[in-house]
């Protein structure tokens, strides 16, 4: 099986990611899938699924944090209609999308879902909470030192996607439900792939739409690091007196 499984990704991806609906599926699609329903298993096997992962927010948001939806549904826009679909067909545009909603579902439902809860019943204040659930966003991304791409390329997506998970946490906040990171991570994706023809690279062509997606995306950088500072509250401040009242061994 899985020689089958290898032999149908090869002969799908042959002339490139992006260059038909099975090379998408079977590239990108068919794992994230996967790895979305074992997220939704573990989640239900925990009794964290409906709640309280995908029910309101036990922290309010404030009102500087639509900042993060702004910054975050631009660069979508920019893309959406600066992308040149006519190099695609319409099965891998579609299949890109589909994709990208499940690339959404699995990474937030396990950093600010999974994460963000254990951080939330350990008693943590939620800056840390959205540091700890970005930097593992981040470190997600590490792997892609492994296919080859450079350090350079590796830890710019780095600090991109720590500052992106801040904001994602904000717009869970702000929101008040885990959905809303979800669709607009879910559209940060495959406008991205679309827009640049790969996962991660830098695409050759470009017009004034997609330029401008570029300066957006460094205001977005530099925005999640510094909101960052301005977070504040605890989702479960009972539980951080809990912690601070048991004695420790000695």
């Amino acid at each position: 099986m899985p020689a089958l499984w290898v032999g149908a990704t090869e002969s799908a991806t042959a002339d490139g990611m992006f260059s038909s609906a099975a090379s998408v599926l079977f590239g990108l699609g068919l794992p994230v899938i996967v790895g979305s329903l074992l997220l939704l298993a573990f989640a239900w096997s925990v009794g964290w699924l409906p709640k309280p992962l995908f029910t309101r927010q036990p922290v309010p948001g404030r009102w500087w944090m639509w900042i993060a939806v702004v910054l975050v549904a631009l660069p979508i826009l920019l893309r959406l209609f600066g992308i040149d679909y006519s190099v695609y067909s319409a099965g891998t545009i579609i299949m890109t999308f589909a994709t990208g909603l499940f690339i959404g579902l699995s990474e937030e439902l396990l950093t600010r879902g999974l994460v963000v809860e254990i951080m939330r019943r350990a008693g943590h204040r939620e800056w840390a909470v959205a540091a700890v659930s970005a930097l593992f966003f981040a470190l997600l991304h590490s792997g892609n030192l492994l296919s080859g791409q450079s350090i350079v390329t590796v830890g710019g997506t780095l600090v991109y996607t720590f500052a992106f998970g801040v904001l994602m946490y904000l717009i869970m906040r702000v929101t008040g439900n885990i959905i809303w990171a979800i669709i607009l991570h879910g559209l940060t994706d495959p406008t991205t792939f679309l827009a640049t023809g790969g996962i991660d690279v830098e695409g050759a062509h470009t017009n004034t739409l997609l330029a401008l997606a570029g300066p957006v995306t460094t205001l977005l950088i530099i925005a999640g690091f510094v909101l960052l500072i301005f977070i504040r509250g605890r989702a479960y401040p009972e539980l951080a007196k809990t912690a601070e009242a048991q004695p420790t061994a000695s």
